[in-house]
């Protein structure tokens, strides 16, 4: 009986413009046969233009009127309030931020994108951080101005965006952008949890004025959303089928925070202007609450955006 020899399975082919690997798997970075859609892309367009709005409201309104400079200032002088104490836990939070840090968290994120093959992701992650933090030197120190309305030391020194703030949002949008789908939502909280920490602390230290804070948070969401709407096939998550509970908790724990310290900080801010709740405290320490309060607010908002916007433009 003669011994027949059966040929060699066939290896899938390539699709054009990606590479297989020798046991026939897709190389990673590779997402064969899907491109990026253009409906996210043009959401997250959309989130990045709310975001630059967001920080020109945000200086017209707390800046550039004599109401939101009075608000802003009680603010800072309450934050004299109980600071011995805070200052304990807010200066090590600061202390974190540094040359070093931005460098350190730079390169995870990187590092983390090219294991994974993703050439462009990682330069995505460069150019949010990078344009974040240039961004926000442009606006404090060239475009922006501060009109001296009130009568207070140092009242046309515009401070408007916070430089610490930045660099703490932008390494963790960098990261949420560069991990992969599954770990996003748990980035995600751990990202808003340690930006709303440290831009409370640098209220905390009297370094800035909530509008400050607002203003960097806000410059991060338009980048991190901006660089996604630069998403191309290296960008792209594996396909995949079923439901995803993880994404949805995250973004609505935090949409759900955002709405509670919103309405408080809204609150307390009708407070400060002679209307809305009757609070038994001192303006200064009001503002100082309501200022916390926002700042919380848009920091739990912008990263639930930042989850929602990665996420629908990572997927094939």
């Amino acid at each position: 009986m003669t011994e027949r020899t059966l040929p060699p399975p066939e290896l899938p082919q390539p699709a054009e413009g990606h590479a297989i690997d020798s046991v026939g798997s897709p190389m990673p970075g590779r997402t064969p046969g899907h491109r990026p859609r253009v409906g996210p892309r043009v959401v997250a367009a959309a989130v990045a233009a709310l975001g630059m709005w967001g920080v020109w409201a945000t200086w017209d309104t707390f800046v550039n009127s004599g109401r939101g400079q009075h608000a802003d200032q009680l603010a800072l002088e309450g934050a004299a309030t109980g600071q011995g104490v805070l200052w304990d836990l807010a200066e090590p939070v600061l202390g974190v931020v540094s040359n070093s840090f931005i460098g350190l968290g730079l390169a995870v994120a990187v590092v983390l994108a090219l294991a994974r093959g993703r050439w462009w992701l990682a330069a995505q992650v460069v150019i949010l951080v990078a344009g974040a933090n240039l961004t926000t030197q442009v606006l404090k120190h060239v475009v922006l101005d501060r009109p001296a309305l009130l009568d207070t030391a140092r009242a046309d020194i515009n401070t408007l965006p916070s430089g610490h703030t930045t660099v703490a949002a932008s390494i963790a949008a960098g990261l949420l952008i560069a991990v992969p789908r599954r770990w996003r939502p748990l980035v995600a909280v751990a990202g808003a949890a340690y930006t709303a920490a440290t831009g409370v602390s640098t209220l905390i230290g009297q370094w800035h004025r909530p509008s400050d804070v607002v203003a960097a948070i806000l410059v991060v969401l338009a980048w991190g959303a901006g660089v996604c709407v630069l998403s191309s096939t290296s960008s792209l998550d594996l396909p995949r089928t079923g439901a995803e509970p993880g994404t949805s908790s995250a973004a609505g724990l935090l949409l759900l925070g955002a709405a509670g310290s919103g309405v408080l900080g809204v609150g307390a801010l009708g407070a400060v202007r002679g209307y809305g709740w009757a609070l038994p405290v001192g303006g200064d320490l009001t503002a100082y609450m309501g200022g916390a309060l926002g700042v919380v607010a848009v920091t739990l908002a912008s990263f639930a955006l930042i989850l929602l916007v990665r996420q629908s433009t990572a997927r094939p």
